[in-house]
């Protein structure tokens, strides 16, 4: 459910077209995106934009329950991993395989790309209700 302030017209349609359970992935600029999923690219180039910014302007519109992050991210790139516990840090985290996530991509309404160049810097939000 969207709350107030993304100027992107491709990510605010579809956070505005979002209910609840519905899935929303944001990463890095190497994620492998299913065809079948609507990619919106913001990469520009490294590191721009950056993964945290972008999480940090979705997160201003849309109503997160629960976060999915890869496994390997706790070992490969624990800087990112904790940005993300400080960005969120009373939402719900389950760790899947990386390989998981790939495959999660297919039932996402979007995934978003960024220009962050760091292993494992991707997120499945799980939209949640305003009510």
């Amino acid at each position: 459910m969207k709350k107030s302030k993304v100027i992107n017209s491709d990510i605010s349609r579809v956070i505005a077209q979002m209910g609840h359970f519905d899935q929303l992935s944001i990463g890095d600029a190497g994620m492998p995106v299913p065809m079948t999923t609507e990619k919106i690219d913001l990469a520009v180039d490294n590191g721009i934009p950056s993964f945290m910014d972008v999480l940090n302007n979705v997160l201003e519109e849309l109503e997160v329950q629960r976060i999915y992050l890869a496994e390997e991210i706790k070992t490969e790139n624990p800087e990112m991993l904790k940005k993300i516990q400080e960005r969120l840090p009373e939402t719900p985290v389950t760790f899947i395989p990386h390989s998981e996530m790939k495959a999660a991509l297919h039932d996402s309404h979007a995934f978003i790309r960024t220009g962050e160049m760091t292993p494992y810097a991707n997120i499945l939000l799980e939209s949640g209700v305003v009510f």
